[in-house]
This record gives C-alpha cells, sequence and structure tokens, in this order.
C-alpha cells in the first residue's frame, strides 16, 4: 500500500511539475502576444509618416530646379511660368509626370508661336473683316435690361476700330461695395445721386409772368419725391446757376425767378437757361436701370460719365465699367485702354456667334495703343501714318499723298508689302524675308577628308 501510494504521489507530483511550467508559460505567452501587436501598429504607423516628407521635399526640390532653368532658358512667357508654378505646386504628382507636364507645356507653347515671316497683319484683317460682313447690323437690348438698348455688331465694331470721342450709346456697369450689395435701398439711392435730374425733367410747368416780370416754375411733386428732391434744393441750384443775373424766390410748390434785366428777349433766354440747370446726378447720365443679379444689385447707366461715377459713395471703384474707350483712356491710362478694345471687339464678335480667335484682336489693340495714345485703324490714325508714301496712297486720298510726296522730295525705303506689291518686287514676307547667300568657294571638311 505504502508504495503504491508513493508512486500516486509521484505521479501527481509529476503532472503538477508539468502542469506547472505550463500555467506559467501560459501568462508569458499572453504577454508577448499583446505586446507584438503594439509594436507592430507603431512601426507601420511610423513608417509612411517618416517616408512622406522626404519624397515630398525630393519633388518639391526637384520642381524649384525645373522651374529655375526654365525661367533662366525663358522658353515660356513669364505669365505662362506663374500659371504653371501655381497649377503644379497644388497637385500631387511623381517626379516623371511633373517632367511629362512641363515638356508637354514647352512644346504646345512653343507650336502656338508664329513663325519668322508670318503675314500676321494680313491673317489678322482676313480673320476680322470676313466675319465683320456677316453682322447683323441692329441695335439689342443690352444684358437682358429691356430699358436699355446698345449698339452692337458692325457698326459697334468700327466705333471701337475708328476709337470716335463719342460711341452712339455709351453706358456704364456700377458694382456697388460688397457690405450694401444686396441692400435695395442703397441701390436705389446711389442710382438717385448718379442719374442727372434737370430742372426741366421734374417741373410741370415753366412759363414766363409778364404780370411779374419772373420766370413761373411749378414742380411735379411725385416727380421730386421719386427723385429725392425737394423745392429748397432746386432753387440753391438754380441761383449757383445763374449768380447775379437773377434773383430766386421759393414757395411751397414754385420758384420765381426775377432777372436782372427784365427785358423780355432776356427772361426767355434765362427761361431756357434754366431748363437745362442740373440739380442732381453726374452730367452725361440720363437714366440709371437697378438690376438683381447673383452677387447683389447691379447699376447699368445710360450714358457715362466714369470720372465723376467714381467719386459716387457706396461704388465699387474696382468693378466699375463703361463701353466709352476714350474715357478709359482719360481716367485709367493706355493700358486699361488696351484691354478694354480686346473685351469690346471680343464681346460683340461672341454676341454675334463669331468665333475669332482672341490673338488677331490683341494685335489690333496693340497697334491702335503703341505710342502711348489710342490712334484709330484710319487715314487718321496708323494707315496716315506709314513711312512709305506708296502706302499712304493705295489707302486713301492717293493724289494728294503722291502730290506732297513729291514736292516734298520723299524717299521710300521700300521696306512693306504694299509698295513692293505696286512696283512688283518681293515681298519681305515669307520666304521674301529670307536671303540666301552662297559661297561657290567654299569647300566642306568632309572632301579634304578624302
Amino acid at each position: 500500500m505504502s508504495k503504491k501510494t508513493t508512486k500516486k504521489s509521484k505521479s501527481t507530483q509529476k503532472t503538477t511539475a508539468t502542469k506547472k511550467p505550463a500555467a506559467k508559460k501560459k501568462p508569458t505567452a499572453k504577454k508577448t502576444t499583446a505586446k507584438k501587436p503594439p509594436t507592430k501598429k507603431t512601426t507601420a504607423a511610423k513608417k509612411p509618416v517618416a517616408k512622406e516628407p522626404i519624397v515630398s521635399s525630393l519633388i518639391a526640390k526637384h520642381m524649384e530646379k525645373r522651374f529655375e532653368k526654365m525661367r533662366e532658358e525663358r522658353r515660356l512667357p513669364p505669365s505662362v511660368m506663374d500659371e504653371l508654378e501655381t497649377k503644379l505646386s497644388s497637385l500631387d504628382i511623381t517626379k516623371k509626370e511633373f517632367d511629362t507636364i512641363c515638356d508637354n507645356v514647352v512644346e504646345s507653347y512653343e507650336r502656338s508661336l508664329v513663325e519668322p515671316g508670318e503675314a500676321v497683319g494680313t491673317v489678322a484683317a482676313q480673320s476680322i473683316g470676313e466675319p465683320g460682313t456677316q453682322m447683323t447690323l441692329r441695335t439689342f437690348h443690352y444684358a437682358g435690361v429691356a430699358e436699355l438698348s446698345v449698339t452692337q455688331g458692325l457698326p459697334r465694331l468700327i466705333e471701337i476700330v475708328d476709337a470716335r470721342n463719342n460711341p452712339s450709346t455709351p453706358t456704364m456697369k456700377i458694382y456697388l461695395n460688397e457690405d450694401i450689395a444686396n441692400q435695395r435701398n442703397e441701390a436705389k439711392a446711389i442710382a438717385r445721386n448718379i442719374e442727372m435730374v434737370l430742372v426741366e425733367s421734374v417741373a410741370s410747368n415753366v412759363s414766363i409772368d409778364l404780370l411779374r416780370q419772373a420766370i413761373d416754375i411749378r414742380f411735379d411733386p411725385e416727380l421730386m419725391e421719386d427723385k429725392g428732391l425737394t423745392v429748397e434744393i432746386v432753387a440753391e441750384a438754380i441761383q449757383a446757376k445763374i449768380k447775379a443775373k437773377g434773383e430766386v424766390e421759393s414757395s411751397e410748390n414754385t420758384i420765381f425767378v426775377y432777372p436782372a434785366n427784365e427785358t423780355l428777349a432776356d427772361l426767355q433766354r434765362l427761361s431756357e437757361k434754366i431748363r437745362e440747370v442740373r440739380v442732381k446726378g453726374i452730367n452725361s447720365v440720363t437714366h440709371v436701370v437697378i438690376r438683381k443679379e447673383s452677387d447683389g444689385y447691379v447699376l447699368y447707366t445710360e450714358g457715362s460719365n466714369l470720372e465723376d461715377a467714381l467719386e459716387i459713395e457706396g461704388v465699387n471703384p474696382h468693378r466699375i465699367y463703361t463701353n466709352n474707350l476714350r474715357e478709359i483712356f482719360h481716367v485709367l491710362g493706355v493700358e486699361a485702354t488696351r484691354n478694354a478694345i480686346i473685351q469690346e471687339a471680343m464681346s460683340v464678335l461672341n454676341e454675334q456667334g463669331m468665333d475669332v480667335d482672341v490673338r488677331h484682336i490683341i494685335l489690333v489693340a496693340d497697334m491702335m495703343t503703341a505710342d502711348g495714345t489710342i490712334r484709330q485703324i484710319g487715314r487718321h490714325g496708323i494707315s496716315g501714318s506709314k513711312n512709305s508714301a506708296l502706302a499712304r496712297a493705295a489707302f486713301e486720298v492717293t493724289i494728294k499723298h503722291l502730290l506732297g510726296a513729291g514736292i516734298a522730295g520723299t524717299r521710300d525705303p521700300l521696306k512693306g508689302i504694299t509698295e513692293n506689291v505696286i512696283l512688283g518686287q518681293l515681298i519681305p514676307l515669307g520666304t521674301g524675308a529670307i536671303d540666301l547667300l552662297m559661297n561657290p568657294q567654299f569647300t566642306s571638311s568632309k572632301k579634304k577628308k578624302r
């Protein structure tokens, strides 16, 4: 019995001995398994964080070097380079993709350049003149505003090219400041300050009172209220205009003007002058239309006065536009005029459905503003100021130009196209612009070696 028990106790000891280490191993195994995953996660999380800035910095350095090289080579204009730099810097691309984009941009730009000896002037004239003959001669309503109409089509294109002092339908598009752009009452108040109001436009009757020896002006109360005027304001405006030529006396809805000279002729002359007195608004702007657009209320005017409109409080000076090129030149300068010529000409052509490349219009605008002033394309402008007497004579008033050149003994350098066509010579364009010289005594290096 004792032996068996001892055997059993030994066996139990063995089992307990074998079980104990197993029990000990389990928690260690759990600990190791519990520890391993976070280490993997941390390493997995750390690897991309460490790699990303290195990759992006390498690409950024490569981009900087390539852009510097391209600027040094001057194969692209600065405006294209700036646009390319801003657009590519925001993209997530590889070095290869970046290089291919740069190569394609340079290639496409160089393909679009004009070939040496290309007749750009003739091509531009054809490209504008040919679709110009298909234009309609009507006037269209302006920008969906039924009250205003603006000259469009061929008459407007002729106005632009002739650089007319006064276009047939001058107009302005006026945006308001951002803080009041969506307020109807503010827009109405600014429109009242812009629209020109004369005495006769608010007066119901202007007559000569022979008994009082005075001019009797009676006002329409509805019109006065609509324009935001009072009798006192009108009286002050009349007094400021006539000065010492008469005295102004105002009552509830009437004004009497007593002239210094009481003859009938003087009364009639003064009454005509009083009718044209400007009470409110700016000169030349006869009508203002308020229109609600996506970014607020916009004022469209009939008549244009850019200089005075810029001084009106509440008007956004950065977003005011007129179709009068002479006003733009006088107020904003020659560069703004050049841009206005391009914009006006392109808008006319696009509205008529004419697909004309903008570069032809840019060439015309450059020629019109090249000397710092705005010149027309005609005998009083570009065509009339050519160096060649034959070229001037070929355009208009032939006898006058030839006679003047003959009297003055003018020499013609024959460098243009027209004068060479007249003489039947090869024109200096295309292949005619290149002279090929050959040396018959020159021997190549290959022949010498043989």
